[in-house]
Parts: structure tokens; sequence; C-alpha cells
């Protein structure tokens, strides 16, 4: 099994998974068709399943095409059926769905949008965030509160430390600007920073990440940090609060 990461319109990722030996395929969030059906017969992959995390445009624009030229079954949250285009498949919290390409387990992670899931095959060590969960960032809160957006990210801590994060954008380098004017002394985020700036200037993605960097590095899973509270000033125990100031922060940023 491989993971192939697919630019989509400015900054999205998309992502294929296939077999090597069947050429069985699944697209995870496709933001286009054309990126996704250029791999997909330049590869002569057959794509069978589309994942969406969310039903926002750039995460669910390829569907449609892609499930007429296919015939691929969609699959997504089903509390958020009636938003996530062309679905056929509807998964719960918490469920483990098997298909002849792999097993998946869905977390439902409300914040960003109210539907939102993470897609995690063990088998691949490879947690599909979209917009809830970016390298050194998190999603801009649209549909959730401040709470549900901090229990998200705390259930995505749970996995295991080495897994692979593949989220829906590339952001990565402004979110490291922003972590390193809160925590500027944090060396793991200095050495991460170094990795990232050597991908970009050699013209590779700066995703996978690594979830023990993002839970050393990633302010917004570290707010119960006391030196990013002081940095803060915030005299609050409650880590909700220092997330809130966070990501109000960003959203100015």
């Amino acid at each position: 099994m491989k993971i192939k990461i697919i630019k989509c319109l400015t900054d999205n990722y998309s992502y294929i998974i296939f077999n090597e030996k069947t050429l069985s395929a699944a697209v995870i969030d496709p933001s286009e068709a054309d990126p996704i059906i250029n791999q997909i017969e330049q590869n002569k992959l057959v794509l069978k399943y589309i994942f969406n995390t969310h039903h926002h445009y750039d995460h669910v624009g390829g569907n449609q095409k892609l499930k007429e030229k296919y015939s691929c079954k969609v699959v997504g949250f089903e509390k958020d059926k009636h938003r996530i285009p062309d679905i056929d498949i509807g998964l719960k919290d918490n469920e483990k769905w098997k298909n002849e390409l792999f097993e998946c387990e869905i977390k439902h992670i409300p914040g960003h949008t109210s539907g939102h899931i993470c897609i995690y095959i063990k088998k691949l060590n490879a947690l599909f965030t979209g917009d809830t969960l970016f390298s050194l960032g998190c999603g801009r809160i649209f549909e959730g509160t401040y709470e549900e957006m901090y229990q998200s990210l705390n259930k995505l801590k749970k996995f295991p430390h080495d897994t692979k994060i593949y989220c829906g954008h590339e952001y990565t380098k402004k979110n490291s600007d922003f972590c390193l004017s809160i925590d500027k002394n944090n060396s793991n985020l200095v050495r991460k920073i170094e990795k990232i700036n050597k991908n970009i200037n050699n013209g590779m993605p700066t995703i996978p990440s690594i979830l023990a960097d993002e839970l050393s590095c990633n302010i917004f899973l570290r707010s119960n940090n006391l030196e990013i509270q002081k940095h803060l000033g915030i005299n609050s125990s409650d880590p909700i609060e220092t997330f809130a100031k966070l990501r109000d922060l960003k959203d100015n940023f």
C-alpha cells in the first residue's frame, strides 16, 4: 500500500492510497477532479472510494466528476450526509470500517465544521486530519466552539506518537512563523523549522508530519504549557482559555 500526495487548487492536498498489486485505489478529499484523474490514468489505478473529511468545497469539489467517471463510492460522516455531495456510505464516530483496500477508524472531530472527521489507517500508520490539525497549526473555528476544537485536538493527541499526519493544506511555513513568535525558546521547534525550510527549498511538501513533532512543537497542542501561558499574559490554569487566545491571535497573524 502506498500514499501519493496530490497538490490541488492553490495549497490543498489530496491523497491517493493504492494497492501496488491490485491497483485498487481510494482518494481522500479530492479538491478538484483533474489532478486525481491524471494520477489514476497515469498509474492505471482503479478508483474504488472517495473519502471526505468534511463538506467544504475545497475538499469535495472533485466528488461528482470522479464518481461519474469511475463509478466509485463516496464515504463520509453519516451526520453530514446532507452536505457531502453524492455520498453513498455514512460512517459513525469511532467506527472501524473495512474495505478491500484497508481497514480504517473514524473519529468525529468537530470545531472547524460540525461534521468533521479524521480517518486513521493503522496499517499505514497514517492519520488524515483534514482541516482540524495542520503541521504546526489547527483549523479555523467556523461551526464549532473553542472547547470543541480543543477536545478534538486532544483526541488526535492520543494516537501513537509515530503516526504520520496528512492534513488538508500546505500551511506549514506560516504556521511555523506563528509558533516561533510565541514559543521562540523551543529548541524542538527550531529544529523542525530547519527541516521545513529544507523541504520548501527543495520543492517538496512539508507533509506528512509526525505526531511526536506536533506534540513538542505545535502550540495549539501545548496550550497547557506554562511558558506559553506566561507569554500570553494568562494567569488561568484553564488550557481552553489559552487555546482560545492562540486561535484568535492566529486568525489575525
